[in-house]
């Protein structure tokens, strides 16, 4: 299918540039001070981190729910491409001596604290909660199939505004371009999980 060379092409160019971007911060070309820990370079750090952790979770739960290869290979593109960025981001807290963890509510940076209660595991826009984990991993074939990907168009969504906000208030010039690159792919992924959906005679949650 036209999926499978996009899927496997846009994940190997992900994965090539993601260890020049990492050592490239320590001589990144921006403001040249550390980030603070109140910073919106570390709290899209601190928070992306997270968003992603659930993105591999997922992916790794629906590829034990179905054969079908173009979802298989779609989830575990996902997830490779998400464990490498989640390590960057962790990374690069490390590098600048801060805390991965904060007391404030998530999305705080952004101004939007407050924009998801954390009821039932959902701690950001976008994000599953634990009982639609739970269910995804109760089901299997072409059910399997249609809910993640569901779950996921809306796990990018909450992803891309995120990235769009660090793409507009972060600091550090390589991470503000990482942002930017998220935005643009998880686009894209949306705009074929659409596709992938009417394949299976569904569409993304309202």
């Amino acid at each position: 299918m036209r999926h499978v060379g996009w899927i496997a092409s846009v994940a190997a160019a992900v994965l090539v540039a993601a260890g020049a971007i990492t050592y490239a911060v320590a001589e990144d070309g921006g403001s040249g001070k550390t980030p603070t820990a109140d910073s919106a370079d570390a709290g899209f750090a601190r928070d992306m981190a997270v968003h992603h952790q659930q993105a591999v979770e997922m992916s790794y739960i629906v590829r034990d729910r179905t054969d079908d290869p173009d979802v298989r290979r779609l989830a575990y593109d996902i997830a490779q491409t998400q464990a490498n960025q989640r390590g960057m981001l962790l990374g690069w807290l490390d590098l600048w001596e801060l805390p991965k963890v904060s007391s404030k509510a998530p999305m705080t940076w952004m101004g939007m604290g407050g924009m998801a209660s954390g009821k039932d595991g959902a701690l950001m826009p976008g994000m599953a909660t634990d009982t639609e984990l739970k269910k995804l991993d109760e089901l299997s074939g072409k059910q399997a199939e249609i809910f993640y990907l569901q779950l996921m168009t809306d796990h990018h969504k909450g992803g891309v505004h995120m990235a769009e906000g660090c793409a507009a208030q972060c600091t550090v010039g390589v991470e503000k371009r990482l942002a930017q690159g998220m935005v643009e792919a998880q686009q894209s992924e949306i705009d074929l999980m659409t596709d992938m959906l009417e394949e299976r005679g569904a569409k993304p949650r309202p």
